[in-house]
């Protein structure tokens, strides 16, 4: 197959609230918390979360709303991602089912939609924030804004992978079920370097000036997106495509372009976050049912470093691993290939029988 880099880029960049051929349309809404307090101490006098929703709630006999499922988005997305890039789990029969579930996609903490360092206005002065920052919003929007007690369920990918880890560890009692993918408890090695390489790229630019700039450092962000883009699908997957570096080299440069509708502090903010996430000591604190899911060629979150022993350390919890070439790309492009395996550990778990299942489930 001809692999389009622009495409995937605007599907993972994506602000749209619709995916060409889907047919659901997300409108977004907004939600403003007062008082915001950060773990770091800091407080926001006001915080916007920007969020959309597909599907109606459906309420018990007390009027509780009981099907609700959050769905939190990867590093470079919107609350538009899902229907984007990951279009396999939305819609009938499928994971995400609209006529089953009263669906939340949250734009994250730190992401344009929601309060950032460029939405907020604040830019350098707006405070570090974390991957609990992000889900302490989104609990505020679920059970303040909503009016939601428990959540059915939350799955998300990359980034989104480590809010649900986030979710799970720090609201235990919040859900029935989990499912992260493509994701892991911690970030470590690799992933230090890469989005710390990102970061470092940016910052060094004179033209950033401390985050005090006044026209984005456009061309070391450019550089940025090229440098860390490779990790994002396999090394056997780059190695069949381009045969001479100008080859690969006139791709990175049009993957480049990509940031040009980025803000470089939202950026760094963000790549922040993520460096700081660690949840490995709390995984035994989890009591939904979970299903971590990789892709076997992830070079971002190799399945046997991540998932495998997450799984190991979460009571009862399974991992499904399957193949892809377009690597940590694939934990949304090709998530259809789960799909099956994730609908079933979601019936699985709503019925609360999964004694007869084993840990392990054999990729297709």
């Amino acid at each position: 197959m001809r692999f389009n880099w622009k495409l995937l880029v605007l599907l993972f960049m994506a602000t749209c609230s619709w995916a060409q051929g889907h047919p659901y349309t997300l409108t977004p809404a907004y939600a403003t918390l007062d008082d915001f307090r950060l773990v770091s101490g800091a407080t926001l006098p006001q915080i916007v979360v920007e969020y959309a929703t597909l599907g109606e709630p459906r309420r018990d006999a007390s009027g509780a709303i009981v099907n609700a499922v959050l769905n939190p988005h990867g590093w470079s997305g919107n609350y538009a991602q899902t229907l984007a890039a990951a279009g396999a789990l939305v819609g009938p029969g499928r994971p995400l089912d609209p006529a089953r579930y009263f669906i939340i996609f949250p734009t994250a903490l730190g992401s344009p939609g929601s309060s950032s360092p460029s939405v907020s206005g604040l830019g350098a002065a707006f405070p570090r924030y974390t991957i609990a920052d992000m889900v302490n919003a989104q609990y505020r929007l679920v059970t303040q804004r909503l009016g939601i007690k428990r959540l059915a369920g939350v799955i998300g990918a990359s980034m989104g992978g480590y809010q649900t880890l986030q979710w799970i560890t720090a609201y235990p009692e919040m859900m029935d079920w989990a499912v992260p993918i493509t994701t892991a408890p911690q970030a470590r090695g690799r992933m230090l370097g890469i989005f710390g390489m990102m970061s470092f790229t940016i910052a060094s630019d004179p033209g950033y000036a401390n985050g005090n700039y006044s026209t984005q450092p456009r061309d070391a962000m450019r550089r940025a997106m090229m440098a860390t883009y490779p990790w994002y699908v396999s090394g056997a997957y780059l190695d069949a495509k381009f045969g001479s570096e100008a080859e690969i080299m006139a791709e990175l440069r049009e993957v480049g372009l990509s940031m040009d509708n980025w803000d470089a502090n939202d950026v760094i903010w963000r790549n922040q976050a993520m460096a700081s996430f660690d949840v490995s000591a709390d995984l035994s604190r989890v009591t939904a049912k979970v299903l971590l899911v990789g892709v076997a060629e992830d070079e971002l979150f190799p399945p046997e470093q991540t998932i495998v022993p997450a799984a190991a350390k979460i009571a009862g919890a399974r991992y499904f691993v399957y193949a892809s070439p377009m690597g940590h790309v694939g934990g949304l492009v090709d998530i259809g290939k789960a799909a099956d395996v994730i609908s079933q550990h979601i019936r699985d778990a709503e019925c609360r029988d999964l004694q007869s299942l084993d840990r392990p489930i054999a990729p297709k």
